[in-house]
């Protein structure tokens, strides 16, 4: 086997095992918040901290570009689907719990560990890159729903303020650029706990899973994920070539784009009061079915 289908298939059984655990009551889904908040404010914080710490920032000016890709991509994205559901007749409430739904990428929880294993620690920088794109979709679309919906923009800054994974990309920067030691107890406490993220996640992802949604809410389940899974890749493809990227830039941005959707679309459909069970469901669904159509993906690539 090569290491694309290595990884794949790692990533799949990790997944699994977290199945098997939820199915043999070993683990529930009442489990799966509290290792999300070990993942998002801990493990995953110093993994991305680590990654940027120890790298050759000399590539910044190279890397600046894929956060674009991913912004286009899901813009673009976005836009169409909401023409269609507008056309459908859909009311805003809904309408916009699946919009959440098809812009924003699982460019972190899926995004670093495929990257990673596949590509290495040079894909991983490049997928980190991609994921300030995420972020950033996360904070407009807090603001649009603010408006929408009502809320604070005081509540919706709050939220980005004190995301751990954004405070680990400015200080890994910050402090890879004003080369400061952090000395080796740290530096290695760090890294294990960097190490810890991919497998945590994948359990997590498996808890999660529930086939139910798929014939709770099949329609837009099936919507979902021809426009996360299909059209999103699609316009990262066209604007790549535009770009004129090549090489890792290429296959880690399309690759990027092809994920699933993101955890951080739930956030914002219970932030603000959609239908969460709905955005939950195609998550979950859009998420078993991107292990069919990513390895295809990546093949292709």
């Amino acid at each position: 086997m090569n290491e694309i289908e290595i990884t794949i298939l790692s990533i799949i059984l990790m997944i699994g095992i977290g199945y098997v655990l939820k199915r043999i009551d070993f683990l529930s889904e009442k489990d799966i918040n509290p290792l999300n908040k070990i993942v998002m404010n801990i493990l995953l914080p110093c993994m991305i901290f680590s990654a940027l710490y120890s790298s050759d920032l000399s590539l910044i000016p190279k890397l600046g570009i894929l956060p674009f890709v991913i912004l286009i991509s899901s813009f673009v994205t976005g836009l169409v689907s909401f023409l269609i559901l507008k056309k459908l007749g859909y009311d805003d409430k809904k309408l916009w719990s699946v919009l959440v739904t098809v812009m924003i990428a699982n460019t972190a929880f899926m995004g670093y560990p495929v990257n990673l294993g596949i590509f290495g620690h040079e894909g991983f920088l490049r997928a980190i890159f991609c994921d300030i794109a995420t972020m950033c979709i996360f904070l407009i679309l807090s603001f649009v729903l603010v408006i929408k919906f009502g809320g604070t923009v005081k509540k919706a800054i709050r939220k980005i303020a004190l995301f751990p994974p954004l405070w680990a990309i400015v200080f890994g920067l910050a402090l890879n650029i004003l080369n400061v030691p952090i000395g080796p107890v740290l530096n290695n406490t760090v890294n294990y706990l960097g190490n810890g993220a991919i497998p945590l996640i994948m359990i997590s992802l498996g808890l999660s899973i529930d086939l139910a949604g798929l014939s709770r809410s099949k329609s837009m389940v099936a919507f979902t994920s021809i426009m996360k899974l299909l059209f999103f890749p699609a316009i990262a493809f066209i604007v790549v070539l535009f770009l004129g990227l090549s090489d890792l830039q290429y296959t880690v941005a399309i690759v990027e784009a092809a994920m699933p959707s993101g955890m951080l679309s739930l956030v914002l459909a219970i932030t603000y009061n959609l239908d969460y069970q709905l955005t939950s469901d195609c998550i979950l669904i859009n998420t078993v079915i991107s292990l069919i159509t990513l390895p295809v993906i990546i093949m292709i690539l």
